[in-house]
């Protein structure tokens, strides 16, 4: 009998153990601003939870035979531009259109997609709609209903995404059990981490770039066409301390380069200045006007002064640059505030400098520096010295502090050494990655306080915490972390007993993203001068700050750091195609085109474009502001443009004015230009501004007796007038 049952379990064993191995998921994910990435690592949470082993990648970096080898694949995907597929899922995608694809290549998939959209956009979560259907064709099955979030629903992305992944749980553990000795990995068990931090054990081992994805590039120099060797103009002042290193002789160079070191690190404030991420706003609905009504901050600037010491940055962040793949290194020419500096905003028009680089198997080709209206320019912003020390002292990492470390996967067949878009400098230590590469300052996700209750010693901050996590608790997480803008680091200072391991870092926090900025440039602007082999690159960027309903005054991370470059200062940027570029013929068509704000950026640059055409068509602006003494941008320009500009400035009168009612006021006007066939373009913030801006388009439609109303309005336009929406 005994020799039976053992061998009835053993059978059991090998059925459970062939059980687990057909537990595999792929999740795949495209994503713009970073969104879908992490809910693609939220899902992949909550299945690894239920035993599924998981790989979680870039959509790009899968061929389309990698489907058949997973019994289960999940999509998430946002709708970029109008509704257009992520740069990261492009590739994929074309893949998928290939004629010569068999109808059924696909039948063994099981798939379901959760996609990412904006309702406010006429194309509304295309992107995942398009990507499902075709899967579908290719004969592939849905395994789960599809999903789709909504960035204007009241609690945003976890409006739908929350109700969503629950059901998919449910749904998992009913068609795919566990064996019957295994149960859900409950919450309050850590899960091991995907990436860790380990001491370089040599010279040459740190974080070496992985083949193909994040290799190096093609070694190219920067040059300047200046050859009298004037080095000022590419930034390039030097420190006189720092200049020692090159000395062979130089007695004490190791000490020397410690105390210089410690010099650039040395915290001389107690106060450490809590930020926020870039844009954070605008994942909220309303976003700053909806956070910070109580302030009334921007009609009583002067009783909500901005102005704040811990805003007087004692240590800036170290100019090194990282080894970002297709990165050109720009030359800050100029830094002005366009705004007054009573006003509630600063808006900064920032100059660059992008010299040619030469190819040394390549001479004669100069690889120069190109863009278009509609591209937009990607800078990485930086944490600043005494945050990362506050965050160093917090956790105790102060003996490791400055060794250096290198990434590792915890997955033997991970397709990433690290975190995606983690890009540390060579032999990085602890201190440089959290100053360069992981963000402390953003306002945390949910999936942040489930992490570090694990790593607390009191079970009071633990409960707290899970609460904070609790899908059913949004209320409370919203008014802890998204109504005051708190940020990582002010959310560690307030459990004290939560203790990172160092290791932890890469799986804890979250990566720091690259910000996207519309160029203001375009035509004859690009040119940095006669004789200057260099490109120039504007921009017109409102920095974020603002006081809480705390009273807290909050400011952007890339806004901090944008703030405090001074000219000559030497960054890296990126290039981002637009998903729309437009066509140079463009400009024989007439332009009608509203920006409100910032906005305008694209349309300036389109402008400038546009001169350079012979047959370039009249133009007219719809611009809107606030004041016209504060916030007329480039109003010197418009008229040696040949432009027509008519202003909204909504603060300057009793009554509010924005430009969709000056839209409706023209109507005449309106209709000449779109019976003329003109390119409408519709450039600024996304939310409720580019629907309103269409509605008014229709209505003068109507006035003006083009159409009967607004269903033959809009088929008009679709029939005759481009339209190019360029919004954020």
């Amino acid at each position: 009998m005994a020799t039976e049952r053992n061998s009835h379990d053993s059978i059991n064993t090998e059925d459970e153990a062939t059980q687990l191995e057909n537990r595999r998921m792929l999740i795949l994910y495209g994503s713009e601003t970073g969104n879908s990435q992490d809910l693609a690592g939220d899902l992949e949470r909550l299945v690894e939870r239920l035993h599924f082993k998981t790989m979680v990648c870039e959509m790009n970096d899968v061929e389309l035979g990698t489907l058949l080898r997973y019994p289960l694949i999940i999509f998430v995907i946002s709708t970029t531009g109008q509704g257009e597929l992520p740069q990261n899922a492009r590739k994929f995608w074309k893949s998928l259109l290939r004629r010569r694809l068999p109808p059924n290549c696909l039948q063994p998939v099981n798939f379901t997609t959760f996609g990412l959209g904006d309702s406010s956009y006429t194309k509304y979560n295309w992107a995942t709609r398009k990507l499902h259907k075709r899967l579908e064709q290719l004969g592939a099955t849905e395994f789960y209903p599809r999903g789709e979030a909504d960035e204007r629903h009241e609690d945003g992305i976890d409006g739908t995404f929350l109700s969503w992944s629950l059901s998919l749980r449910s749904h998992l553990l009913k068609d795919y059990p566990l064996p019957k000795r295994l149960s859900p990995i409950p919450p309050d068990i850590p899960l091991p981490p995907k990436f860790t931090l380990e001491l370089a054990v040599s010279m040459d081992s740190a974080d070496e770039p992985m083949p193909d994805r994040d290799g190096p590039q093609d070694v190219i120099l920067d040059v300047s066409a200046e050859s009298d060797g004037n080095t000022e103009r590419l930034g390039q002042n030097f420190d006189s301390t720092a200049a020692l290193f090159s000395h062979s002789d130089t007695p004490n160079s190791e000490l020397l380069e410690k105390a210089l070191r410690a010099e650039r690190l040395s915290i001389h404030s107690n106060s450490y200045a809590a930020r926020i991420s870039e844009n954070t706003a605008n994942q909220i609905p309303g976003g700053i006007n909806i956070l910070d009504r109580p302030n009334m901050l921007k009609d009583y600037p002067s009783k909500y002064s901005l102005d704040d010491s811990s805003s007087t940055y004692k240590v800036l962040p170290p100019s090194d640059l990282l080894p970002i793949p297709k990165a050109r290194t720009a030359i800050l020419l100029e830094n002005n505030r366009v705004t007054p500096s009573t006003h509630w905003q600063d808006v900064r028009h920032l100059t660059f400098e992008v010299p040619v680089r030469i190819n040394p198997a390549k001479p004669k080709e100069p690889d120069v520096f190109n863009y278009i209206p509609g591209d937009a320019i990607v800078l990485y912003p930086k944490n600043f010295p005494q945050d990362v020390q506050a965050l160093i002292d917090l956790m105790g990492w102060q003996e490791v502090a400055d060794m250096h470390f290198e990434h590792r996967a915890s997955q033997e067949d991970s397709l990433y050494s690290r975190p995606r878009n983690c890009f540390p400098l060579p032999r990085s230590t602890l201190r440089q990655l959290l100053i360069h590469n992981y963000d402390i300052t953003a306002i945390p996700k949910r999936i942040f306080f489930s992490d570090i209750a694990s790593y607390s010693t009191d079970p009071m901050h633990q409960e707290r915490l899970r609460d904070f996590a609790h899908p059913g608790r949004s209320d409370e997480f919203y008014d802890y972390t998204s109504r005051p803008r708190r940020s990582i680091l002010e959310v560690l200072q307030d459990f004290p007993s939560v203790k990172i391991p160092y290791q932890h870092v890469p799986s804890v926090f979250p990566v720091m993203r690259g910000r996207e900025y519309s160029a203001a440039s375009g035509g004859k602007l690009l040119n940095s001068g006669e004789g200057v082999q260099a490109t120039r690159v504007e921009l017109l960027v409102a920095l974020v700050k603002y006081k809480t309903v705390l009273r807290k005054t909050r400011q952007g991370l890339c806004s901090r750091y944008l703030e405090s470059l001074t000219p000559g200062t030497a960054i890296n940027i990126t290039h981002k195609k637009s998903a729309e570029p437009l066509d140079p013929a463009i400009s024989q068509r007439p332009l009608l085109a509203i920006a409100p704000g910032t906005g305008v950026a694209p349309i300036r640059a389109h402008l400038w474009d546009r001169r350079d055409y012979l047959e370039a068509r009249e133009a007219v602006l719809f611009f809107g502001g606030r004041n016209r003494g504060a916030d007329f941008y480039f109003q010197d320009e418009w008229g040696k443009l040949g432009v027509s500009v008519i202003t909204a400035f909504s603060r300057d009168q009793k009554e509010k004015i924005y430009v969709q009612d000056r839209i409706r006021e023209n109507a005449g006007l309106v209709c000449e230009f779109i019976t003329k066939g003109a390119l409408v373009c519709i450039c600024g913030s996304s939310g409720k501004m580019p629907e309103a801006v269409r509605t008014a388009i229709y209505d003068a439609m109507v006035m003006g007796k083009l159409v009967p109303n607004h269903e033959t309005a809009k088929e008009f336009l679709r029939r005759q007038n481009p339209v190019w929406e360029e919004v954020w």
